[in-house]
């Protein structure tokens, strides 16, 4: 549907009362947290919620691997020297668990915006309401969590089996977690609990997020159907939909954490497999330009909405600004040199049109700034900066620094 493309009215009268959207506040793992006292409405108790939930994937390892003789020696990897398992059960999982209150706090706000800034007709707010509810709806089904929970148990364990092998390549001897018994790799007690419990616990929970993009996605197509009333000369040169780049920062701490699993995998390889950095450059890459694609993507849905109305913009204000223009030069050129030229308010206006003529010419296409996106890749890719270690020593990067600042 064909957009209706006016600039906003601050004075026409809206509720004031914000979306009741949240991706977070519902489903049956938020059921089971307020039923074993993990969270307090709406998502109070955020270091118990952590520190239990990390202590079930990873304490267990720790005393497993302990009795089965393999926590500092005994086998090529250690438990207590498997960086990759400590990243993924003390940083990875509790940085999943903590975005949920990221995520709650400001996607409701920036779903809110819609409304306060006018961008949802009068006409349409009942089909508004009605998107968020269905997106509720969505959030709140049992199906699909166990459905996720089925998948990670099933199909994800045995994909982790299969690839048992490949991982450990390279790698003269057995882990904590599997061992060559004569007859081919076979877990531990330690290694069971590992890919039965913690990994789906942490699968889990990442499906469970991408699930929760689904319909962040989901959201806003239908939005995108809607007769918006873009703010043609708002500032943000995005038809005042600017509010949308929020989203980026507010789902950045998901990838983070999956950036951070990365790190650990590579170290992992660089350190046992005799890997070199340089050799995961297109991995690291691949896996960043993911990442972004998949929170910018959403975004791209008003594209065309926004190409209408920069097209519109500049029709309007072309208009305005060749009448504006036209009187000035009635008045000051036309009519000969006036004492008081220097001294009036009109230069200034002529300037400030100018201004405002390149705010309104160069309306984005995407409702986010570049500087934006180089922010958020920087962030996402800050957990790869350490493997720089791996390349460079720590002595020569400080004396860089160092030769830097002085």
């Amino acid at each position: 549907m064909r957009p209706e493309i006016v600039p906003s009215n601050p004075e026409e009268d809206r509720p004031q009362d914000e979306p009741d959207f949240s991706l977070v506040l519902g489903g049956p793992l938020y059921q089971l947290y307020l039923r074993t006292r993990l969270v307090r409405p709406p998502l109070e108790l955020l270091t118990r919620r952590v520190t239990d939930i990390s202590l079930i994937c990873w304490l267990p390892l720790l005393l497993l691997a302990a009795f089965g003789g393999r926590l500092t020696s005994g086998v090529s990897i250690p438990f207590l020297q498997d960086v990759e398992v400590h990243v993924k059960f003390l940083i990875v999982l509790p940085m999943l668990i903590s975005a949920e209150v990221v995520v709650n706090q400001r996607i409701s706000k920036i779903v809110a915006q819609f409304n306060e800034r006018s961008i949802i007709a009068r006409e349409d707010e009942p089909r508004f309401a009605e998107m968020i509810a269905s997106a509720m709806r969505l959030r709140n089904s049992a199906l699909i969590e166990i459905i996720l929970i089925a998948a990670v148990v099933t199909f994800g364990f045995w994909m982790w089996r299969g690839s048992l092998k490949l991982t450990l390549s390279g790698i003269t001897a057995s882990s904590w977690y599997a061992v060559d018994g004569g007859a081919g790799l076979h877990l531990t007690a330690a290694g069971s609990y590992y890919a039965l419990v913690s990994l789906s616990i942490l699968r889990f929970i990442q499906l469970r997020w991408y699930f929760r993009l689904f319909i962040w996605y989901r959201f806003l197509w239908q939005v995108r159907g809607l007769s918006l009333k873009f703010n043609l000369y708002h500032p943000d040169r995005a038809g005042g939909l600017g509010f949308l780049a929020g989203s980026l920062i507010a789902f950045s701490p998901i990838f983070v954490a999956q950036s951070a699993s990365l790190a650990a995998v590579i170290f992992t390889r660089i350190r046992y497999a005799g890997d070199k950095l340089q050799g995961f450059t297109l991995e690291i890459a691949g896996v960043l330009l993911f990442f972004v694609v998949v929170l910018v993507l959403p975004l791209t849905f008003f594209t065309v909405q926004l190409e209408r109305a920069a097209r519109t913009a500049k029709i309007e204000f072309g208009v305005l600004s060749s009448r504006y223009v036209n009187a000035f030069r009635s008045k000051w050129v036309l009519n000969g040199f006036h004492p008081g030229f220097l001294g009036t308010r009109d230069l200034q206006s002529l300037a400030d049109l100018g201004n405002s003529y390149n705010v309104v010419s160069t309306i984005s296409l995407l409702p986010v700034t570049q500087r934006a996106l180089v922010r958020l890749t920087i962030l996402i890719a800050s957990p790869l900066l350490p493997l720089l270690l791996t390349v460079i020593p720590l002595s020569e990067i400080i004396q860089r620094l160092i030769k830097m600042m002085f």
